[in-house]
């Protein structure tokens, strides 16, 4: 799931900002940045375009989560990609259902549609601010 931010009218650093608020608005924290763009220039001397990976929270998702399979933290937090591709910003994200489906509990079902539904709701809402 994703949503790409034709010739993007904000920034990079703009549109990272405008996904921290949408994922907020959705109960969605961000634990984790890591910034691939500087992890390859400063590991491997390697060049390539900005590339943000963000580890997203909903800690009541997070918490039922929990309660049915303590494993579920292998699995946690939901990372979403921001990356530019020419002058377009992509914002993407691997739908929770399909993380969940790999632990085989189906209790974990109703927790994964929410948060893939929160997600969604996030990328539809960027899309708000330039059309994209």
């Amino acid at each position: 799931m994703g949503v790409r931010l034709m010739g993007a009218a904000d920034s990079f650093d703009q549109v990272v900002e405008r996904v921290r608020a949408a994922l907020g608005e959705q109960g969605f924290g961000v634990l984790t940045e890591i910034d691939m763009r500087a992890t390859m220039a400063a590991k491997l001397g390697e060049q390539m375009e900005p590339y943000l990976i963000l580890g997203a929270c909903n800690p009541p998702l997070a918490h039922r989560a929990l309660a049915v399979d303590r494993e579920i933290g292998l699995l946690l937090p939901c990372n979403l990609v921001v990356r530019t591709d020419g002058a377009d910003v992509l914002v993407e994200a691997l739908d929770p259902r399909i993380m969940m489906g790999v632990t085989g509990e189906d209790e974990l079902g109703p927790i994964a549609d929410e948060a893939g539904e929160k997600i969604s709701a996030a990328l539809a809402a960027l899309t708000g601010f330039d059309g994209g």
